[in-house]
């Protein structure tokens, strides 16, 4: 991993601004070509569940958590219906997603929230999602940009963040500072399906464990596939 960082920074001193939003370009006409249909993978009616959603998903895959909602969002439809659950009945119910004890307090929470505070609607500002129990900037992006359509920034998650250092647009382990670095190299009306279609990647073919990078479509732009 060492000799893999000091390589990204050697080709992040080497490459030009110009050149390097070149090639993040030519990167994102190849995903669009090898994932036309990327989008979020996570099953919901509505935008409160699409935010329990969200919330389930940390640390968890999107398949379990599908496998989770689908009962309980027979059960919980409203966000009064997730104000009102009770809490033990409700860790029970996502107990397979694991952390279940604080992810039901912040659900919780949250319904209340929304409930008494934006009048059971979602907001549509980033200073008011992160307000939400349980909603940080990332799932922030997430359910703005599928709820409203409002794109605000591009959403890291650990796939987001290990590509973007992996083909060279970042250093950095921060994903606040990555989704900067990202947001000045991409046009922000491709921010929201960049995520997915770097995350469709992340799992298919540059994964935690194994660079394929045999069979990778990014192979003579991307630094790490000469590493």
């Amino acid at each position: 991993m060492n000799k893999f960082r000091e390589y990204t920074k050697s080709w992040l001193k080497k490459e030009t601004k110009t050149r390097k939003q070149a090639r993040a370009l030519k990167i994102l006409r190849r995903l669009k070509k090898s994932y036309p249909e990327a989008r979020i993978a996570l099953h919901y009616n509505n935008n409160f569940q699409l935010l329990v959603a969200v919330v389930l998903s940390a640390q968890c895959t999107d398949k379990k958590v599908n496998e989770v909602t689908f009962p309980l969002f027979k059960k919980y439809k409203t966000v009064g219906d997730f104000a009102r659950a009770d809490l033990k009945t409700f860790e029970k119910e996502i107990h397979q997603t694991g952390f279940y004890h604080n992810k039901a307090c912040n659900i919780l929470a949250a319904a209340n929230k929304v409930e008494k505070d934006f009048k059971g609607i979602l907001p549509k500002t980033i200073d008011e999602m992160i307000a939400i129990p349980g909603v940080g900037r990332k799932s922030a992006n997430v359910i703005l940009g599928n709820a409203y359509g409002i794109v605000k920034g591009v959403a890291v998650d650990t796939h987001v963040g290990r590509l973007a250092q992996r083909f060279g647009f970042s250093a950095t382990d921060s994903p606040e500072k990555i989704e900067q670095e990202l947001m000045r190299l991409y046009p922000r009306a491709e921010w929201l399906s960049l995520t997915y279609r770097m995350i469709e990647h992340g799992r298919a073919i540059c994964t935690a464990k194994q660079k394929k990078c045999q069979v990778c479509p990014l192979k003579d732009i991307c630094p790490s596939s000469l590493v």
